[in-house]
């Protein structure tokens, strides 16, 4: 088995990520963090518990952390993930609650109880890691490894011209992540998967077809012609919740001249997490921005050690799309087969 110790703040991209974890029979999901960011930290638990609900997986632990950034007032983006944060999907409220323990408990006192067992996995702001390494800062070395979704390297931003939506919710919890990992070995640095590598997993219509084709629950037509809100048919309820997810980012996409298109980047960051897709990466000492009103949650990769200072990061350089497609829509289609209603 494959433990993960999962931080998130679902957020589309960071359903089927989730999702495709799930998917996965020798994957062991052993907790779920939520952070504040793509929307507020307890939407984000609802959301992480609903969606455990839904693909058969109730019992695994859901925690809240802390519900702003460490240093400037939250942002959330519900014009990008929705007022709930997955779209036009609707879940019902769970029927479990969310842990009596606090994010950075669950971070600390898991790790700690399994070291060099766990992955972590994250894929929104950095606060909750941030604050678990100021309680251990030996996290990095107790950890079997780290992949983090975050920052762009010499690369047009996603949220200002240079900046990535989860640094730059909380730049400064970044900036600390950095820090503690400089000088480690290298097969402890963390993976990172910035916009240049998860901007080219593109999700198309095509590939939502195929997700239903691989569910048994017939094509799944989420199409730019048809009008915007359009909800599902599909009798297999995964399929239909990650279908009016999915179509709401892709109308978002469009909307800002991007095409009819949704970038998985969180999807990526699980796969690679699991090293179930290929991908390079380069040594890098990575930065981040934080006084700067113009350049604030920039993150800067010294590739070629100018700096004089150790590499602190494994920053992903080359991936494969159409593999990546492959992986998700098998595995999650075969999960929603198996739970059944197409």
């Amino acid at each position: 088995m494959q433990p993960v110790l999962m931080d998130v703040d679902t957020g589309i991209d960071d359903a089927l990520a989730l999702v495709y974890l799930l998917s996965r029979p020798e994957v062991e999901v052993r907790a779920i963090t939520c952070t504040a960011g793509n929307v507020g930290a307890r939407q984000v638990a609802l959301n992480n518990l609903a969606l455990l609900e839904l693909c058969g997986r109730q019992g695994i632990e859901v925690a809240i952390g802390v519900g702003r950034p460490l240093a400037i007032p939250l942002v959330t983006t519900e014009e990008t993930h929705g007022p709930q944060g997955i779209g036009y999907a609707e879940l019902p409220p769970p029927a479990q609650q969310v842990s009596a323990r606090h994010a950075v408990d669950v971070w600390v006192q898991e790790v700690r109880a399994h070291p060099g067992e766990l992955t972590g996995l994250i894929t929104g702001p950095l606060t909750n890691f941030a604050l678990a390494l100021r309680r251990e800062p030996e996290l990095p070395r107790l950890l079997k490894g780290l992949v983090i979704m975050g920052g762009s390297f010499y690369y047009q931003g996603n949220t200002t011209p240079t900046a990535e939506w989860n640094v730059s919710v909380d730049p400064h919890a970044a900036k600390e992540v950095f820090a503690a990992y400089r000088g480690l070995p290298g097969d402890k640095l963390p993976v990172v998967c910035a916009l240049e590598s998860t901007e080219r997993i593109e999700m198309r219509p095509g590939h939502l077809r195929r997700l239903g084709e691989a569910a048994g629950a017939g094509p799944e037509l989420v199409l730019p012609e048809q009008p915007e809100g359009k909800r599902s048919t599909s009798g297999n309820p995964l399929v239909a919740c990650l279908s009016d997810a999915i179509r709401f980012y892709m109308e978002f996409h469009r909307r800002y001249g991007q095409g009819y298109v949704a970038h998985m980047h969180d999807a990526f960051a699980a796969c690679a997490a699991v090293q179930r897709t290929p991908f390079s990466t380069r040594l890098a000492t990575v930065d981040v921005e934080t006084d700067s009103p113009l350049l604030a949650g920039t993150t800067v990769a010294d590739f070629r050690g100018l700096w004089g200072l150790p590499p602190n990061a494994r920053i992903v350089s080359a991936n494969d799309p159409e593999q990546c497609f492959d992986e998700l829509i098998s595995s999650v289609g075969a999960l929603a087969g198996r739970l059944g209603g197409g």
